[in-house]
């Protein structure tokens, strides 16, 4: 049930991957593993369908919901390699309208470590409105962030992309969609995408969704109820041909496990993979340097973030290495992990979605496997 290639250190891993496959808690399902630059690991198995009707094949993508923030964060340090772009810089200083109402002082590291205040949209905002970009951008700089700037992390689960795709356009003149096709996709030869091109329809495999996101009862101002009611979190609408086409580059990429981990292995690898030098050491430094520790107003847990990505803690996903690792995942459990101490980039992509925000038991029967392998 499972194909491609992998060490014979990994074959706890691939019987992993089998027996979830067979047991039915996954459909199709991909990982990857490189470790210092050579493919360790590259399967896939199962159906893109909820039917089992077509298998999951070598070039499958899935919608990886915000597994898709580490591609955003990609593109803003690549700026800021380039001396483009500056972390400790105002967001006005390349988007002069995002200044309106008390937000002048929101700086660009704010935007990347969800400390903004800015986390969502302020009611009503329907989910057709997230796809017309220019005119949800223009709502995002109206409005007043909803804490004051830089004292707490509120995850942006929904406009991250918006935020950071609007700052590397009013820098670049291009679309965040067509920077990350341009300067990480094609020189890496990573296959990711925000959406998903028409020509690519046939190879995307289906959700199958878990029901809607459910919170407790909360005050009408509490950021966790705003961020995940405008609009509504749903995962079915990531099915329509409406999604795929727009750029809600917080949680629309389109990608496989092999194509996060060739997109995101320079982040591992010192900033030089497949030959292609993206980054220096000196911006991969900055990933570590902590932006906010603690409870995240949307999230409801205890996050360390780092510059744009997150930092392992005992308390949050604990199955990762602490030592040098960043990462990120998406809602149902996809998630993709830089080790820059062991030079070691993970990815997990799948289309049966466990009800997690980030993470889920399968990942971390994964990742588990993975560091077994990895130490042994």
């Amino acid at each position: 049930m499972v194909y491609g290639h992998y060490d014979p250190r990994f074959t706890d891993l691939v019987k992993a991957l089998e027996d979830e496959l067979v047991n039915g808690d996954e459909v199709g399902a991909a990982l990857a593993v490189d470790v210092d630059g050579v493919s360790a690991l590259d399967v896939w198995g199962g159906y893109v369908d909820g039917a089992r009707s077509i298998e999951w094949a070598h070039d499958t993508i899935v919608n990886v919901w915000s597994s898709t923030k580490p591609v955003c964060v990609l593109a803003a340090l690549i700026l800021v390699d380039r001396g483009l772009l500056d972390l400790d810089a105002p967001v006005a200083r390349y988007w002069p309208e995002f200044a309106a109402n008390g937000k002048q002082d929101i700086m660009v590291r704010h935007v990347l470590s969800h400390t903004s205040g800015v986390a969502g949209w302020n009611e009503p905002f329907a989910q057709e409105e997230m796809y017309d970009r220019d005119a949800a951008v223009a709502r995002l700089a109206e409005q007043a962030p909803w804490w004051t700037p830089g004292t707490q992390a509120g995850y942006h689960a929904q406009n991250y992309g918006h935020l950071v795709g609007e700052i590397v356009r009013r820098i670049t003149g291009t679309s965040l969609t067509d920077f990350v096709r341009r300067e990480i996709a094609e020189p890496l030869g990573a296959d990711v995408q925000i959406g998903a091109r028409a020509a690519d329809d046939h190879r995307v495999a289906e959700l199958i969704t878990p029901p809607p996101i459910q919170l407790p009862p909360l005050p009408q101002d509490n950021p966790m109820r705003k961020v995940f009611a405008a609009p509504p979190a749903a995962a079915e609408p990531a099915n329509t041909t409406a999604w795929r086409r727009a750029e809600v580059a917080a949680c629309n990429g389109h990608s496989n496990a092999r194509g996060l981990v060739r997109a995101l292995s320079p982040i591992s690898l010192g900033g030089k993979a497949n030959g292609v030098t993206v980054l220096t050491p000196a911006t991969i430094d900055r990933i570590f340097d902590v932006q906010a520790s603690g409870p995240d107003l949307v999230l409801g847990a205890p996050v360390r973030w780092g510059l744009g990505l997150a930092l392992p803690t005992p308390e949050f996903l604990p199955y990762l290495k602490a030592e040098r690792t960043c990462f990120w995942g998406g809602w149902g459990g996809s998630l993709v992990v830089m080790d820059t101490h062991r030079r070691v980039t993970i990815a997990y992509t799948m289309n049966h979605m466990a009800s997690d925000l980030v993470g889920s038991d399968r990942t971390r029967r994964y990742l588990e496997l993975v560091y077994e392998a990895l130490e042994a």
